[in-house]
């Protein structure tokens, strides 16, 4: 006699953990604005261009061994040398003289980007001071932790080289998460269920047969 199976909620009932029990999309959690489109690289050329642009400034510095006031003269004196050409040869073709677009010099872009470094060194700050309240022990180690790790870190590298591993890892990572995100939420749940498994495991057979004094019972 066939007895008939009852299935069990699958796999796909389960609710999805996200990776930080996140609740937003990735691009509306970078801020949903330019700097998330270029992370994301929304617009491929202008990421393209900022991760060449910067992997040229860490060779010049960490590589060449350039010097920053070196390298700045350099580019004014090459900025100064086409704006020269280009100025006295411009009535010999019929061309306007070049100009300084307001871009460069806008005020409003200069505010914005005032107003955002702001927003984010003091959500910084606050999150910093929360932490080192000891409010929550957890976070306030793991934050110990990630700074003697860069300490260290910081001991067998350039400062140089140290900024530009974390542009890159900021540049690739959102992006890579955003494309691969259900496979990295399922390792990162799967990997955290054996860690408390783990840590079950240490806890009975290794933390509780420590022995431990009586317990002193106050005498009121």
């Amino acid at each position: 006699m066939n007895v008939p199976h009852v299935s069990s909620d699958s796999d796909d009932d389960r609710p999805v953990i996200r990776l930080f029990h996140r609740q937003k999309p990735v691009h509306k959690i970078l801020g949903g604005r330019k700097v998330a489109d270029i992370m994301l690289w929304r617009d491929r050329n202008l990421s393209a261009g900022i991760l060449a642009g910067a992997t040229l400034i860490w060779f010049l510095f960490d590589v060449a061994e350039y010097n920053l006031v070196t390298l700045l003269c350099h580019i004014a004196l090459l900025g100064m040398l086409v704006l020269f050409i280009w100025s006295n040869a411009a009535p010999l073709f019929d061309r306007a003289p070049p100009r300084i677009p307001e871009v460069i010099v806008s005020e409003h872009a200069f505010r914005e980007l005032a107003l955002t470094l702001h927003s984010k060194v003091a959500h910084f700050s606050a999150v910093l001071y929360d932490i080192s309240c000891g409010k929550e022990l957890r976070k306030f180690l793991a934050v110990i932790g990630s700074l003697w790790i860069l300490a260290v870190i910081g001991e067998t590298c350039s400062f140089t080289t140290l900024l530009y591993v974390g542009f890159l890892c900021a540049l690739t990572l959102p992006a890579l998460y955003e494309r691969y995100e259900t496979e990295v939420d399922h390792l990162v749940a799967k990997g955290g269920q054996d860690l408390k498994k783990f840590y079950k495991k240490i806890d009975s057979n290794v933390l509780n047969k420590i022995p431990r004094g009586p317990v002193k019972t106050k005498v009121h």
